[in-house]
């Protein structure tokens, strides 16, 4: 430390997973004994941490809050010479509360408890949780010993503490107004805040504008990576003193512990860094950190060997492609390759020391070789073209590359059938049928090959076709995991042109080329995505007003007619269509393989947004039109 009077502070993301207890025990000791390590007097860790945030309806058990209190306990022995703030859920009083638990040098000084819950879009915490009421202090007794819980303020060293516990700061009457009439001069946030494009650059206004209006220092401290499937957290660590940023990490790491510092003179309220300027990220860039950090994650922590992908030629398939490439590069770049194989549970697939002897990019296309298998699956009514794309694409990333012909099981489906019936299928009279079972025979031969490689089956469902079921049950929607799920196409085409011009991927100049098609249809009819639905960037304007603001068709036809976007005879057709498709298709979204929440809204019913599957379709709100 550069003078006595100065104390150093710090705030560290942790990778965790619901109830690993061996995992978030490990993260949190080694955090502590970094902390240490680097002489920081006071070190604030994400909410929950003990726990992990993500543990859903196993919250609402007896034994899950006695074994985090038990996890607790054998932590805190750790905890000399040190100020510690630990996250976990604890029962008092036969209700539950979120809280943060104040150590220093081995003895719990009390239990913060979290007063405004998150209840919207992803989070159900007043499922499991009980609100705290500001002002009120009690007791709680643990092993004959009493401590103070809930509204607590703290004095360690002259230094005045408060908490913030996440959703806390992001409420008008936040508990840091209180604080501040109070002089406290230091405000711990520790935080389970769910990445989502943009949300950095609100968390800025809610931490450095915090530490400005209650003229103190904050430390704001999330959780990292994909905790448990379909959030994935940012692992932002902010530091900020009296209005300016003076301490920030490297979000969305590939490591499993994330500190960072900062000397703050609690007398004069001066610190010895420089302020910090942050950055507004590409849409584009943090949809490729966040989604190959959350692939990552969900294939070590659900122990499969990598990823298994029918490879169509198509902007969907391909994007997934890319983000597994990048998932390898991204992940062998920060870790080194040792510690990539052995986290990602690989060892049985490479041999480290041969890999070590090669260069980064050779790593990376023999890793990408082993662990992202792809397969062409043609008909008669597949190009030449979107062949070309898929074979050229695995080729520039590495990845294995199968074709083979689903002509012959096409068939011998459709023949069963028109036997049955006593007549033939025919494009006229059975179009959707002809086109799905396509589709669907795809599905039992690619599944067959992620069986024997033990790995997870990518299905390649945009957001935009799960709006109006574009998309066919059990076919192109088999799979273990959805990574695009969350995003629509009209950006998943975006990001591709981006990833190819500003990523290097030169293999993508073949899908840039391509107009999206199913090719389902025969050739002849020249069969588009866009002609099938609407235009995708139409698709997204209806899509927005309607899921993400919960307007009504009269209404979204009024702000999109006002924009003039297209004609209006055209525009009353295009939102018909969409409010009728999303209606009949609820019951293929239920059934969507776990997609990654990267947008501010999405529509996989068992997080963001809940939808009858039966119901009156909008039907008399259309026949206003």
């Amino acid at each position: 430390m550069s003078h006595d009077n100065y104390i150093r502070i710090a705030g560290a993301a942790l990778n965790q997973t619901p109830f690993d207890w061996q995992n978030n025990t490990k993260n949190i000791l080694e955090a502590i004994q970094e902390a240490k390590n680097e002489k920081v007097k006071i070190l604030s860790l994400p909410e929950l941490c003990i726990t992990g945030y993500g543990c859903e309806d196993t919250f609402l058990s007896e034994w899950l809050p006695n074994q985090a209190l038990n996890e607790l306990l054998d932590i805190i022995p750790s905890c000399s010479d040190i100020v510690v703030s630990i996250g976990l859920p604890i029962r008092h009083k036969d209700h539950l509360y979120n809280c943060a638990c104040l150590i220093e040098n081995g003895k719990i000084l009390g239990f913060t408890a979290k007063q405004f819950l998150a209840n919207d879009g992803v989070h159900y915490e007043t499922r499991w949780f009980t609100p705290w009421t500001a002002e009120l202090i009690e007791e709680i007794s643990i092993n004959n010993q009493t401590y103070p819980i809930g509204d607590v303020l703290y004095d360690v060293e002259g230094i005045k503490i408060g908490f913030e516990i996440c959703e806390d700061a992001w409420r008008p009457l936040r508990p840091g107004i209180r604080h501040h009439q109070k002089g406290v001069n230091l405000i711990l946030n520790p935080s389970a805040s769910h990445f989502a494009f943009n949300k950095s650059i609100i968390r800025y206004g809610l931490v450095i504008g915090g530490s400005e209006k209650f003229d103190c220092t904050y430390i704001y401290s999330n959780l990292l990576g994909n905790e448990a499937g379909r959030m994935i957290y940012d692992g932002e660590v902010i530091i900020a003193n009296k209005g300016k940023l003076i301490q920030r990490n490297d979000r969305l790491s590939f490591k499993n512990l994330n500190l960072v510092y900062a000397d703050i003179n609690f007398k004069t309220g001066e610190t010895s860094l420089e302020p910090l300027m942050h950055d507004d990220l590409e849409k584009e860039f943090e949809f490729w950190e966040a989604t190959s950090l959350g692939l990552f994650d969900y294939m070590r922590k659900s122990k499969c060997k990598g990823f298994v992908l029918s490879l169509s030629g198509g902007a969907d398939s391909s994007a997934c492609a890319i983000m597994v490439s990048e998932m390898v590069k991204k992940g062998v770049k920060e870790l080194g390759i040792e510690t990539f194989i052995k986290k990602g549970g690989l060892t049985d697939l490479f041999s480290i020391a041969e890999l070590a002897t090669l260069p980064y990019d050779s790593q990376v296309k023999k890793i990408t070789e082993k662990i992202l298998i792809c397969a062409y699956q043609g008909t008669k009514n597949s190009s030449n073209t979107t062949f070309e794309s898929a074979e050229q694409l695995a080729k520039s990333i590495g990845a294995t590359f199968y074709h083979w012909e689903i002509e012959e099981e096409v068939k011998s489906y459709t023949s069963k059938i028109e036997k049955a019936l006593n007549r033939k299928l025919t494009w006229e009279t059975d179009d959707i049928t002809l086109q799905n079972i396509q589709a669907r025979s795809r599905s039992p031969i690619i599944w067959m090959l992620a069986n024997i490689m033990k790995a997870l089956l990518i299905t390649t469902s945009n957001r935009s076709e799960g709006d109006v079921g574009y998309a066919t049950m059990d076919g192109d929607t088999s799979g273990s995991i959805a990574p695009i799920a969350g995003v629509d196409k009209h950006f998943i085409r975006k990001w591709l042109i981006w990833a190819e011009k500003t990523m290097g991927q030169k293999g993508l100049k073949y899908v840039n080329a391509l107009t999206p098609t199913a090719e389902l249809r025969p050739l002849e009819n020249t069969q588009t995505d866009e002609k099938d639905l609407m235009p995708y960037s139409i698709l997204v304007e209806i899509e927005r007003l309607a899921i993400k603001e919960r307007k009504s068709p009269l209404e979204v036809l009024s702000i999109l007619s006002s924009k003039k976007i297209e004609e209006d005879t055209l525009l009353k057709a295009h939102i018909k269509k969409f409010f009728i498709l999303w209606s009949r298709n609820q019951w293929k979204r239920e059934r969507i393989a776990p997609s990654f929440h990267v947008d501010d809204f999405n529509i996989d019913p068992r997080s963001w947004c809940r939808f009858p599957i039966l119901s009156g379709g909008f039907e008399n709100e259309l026949n206003q039109f």
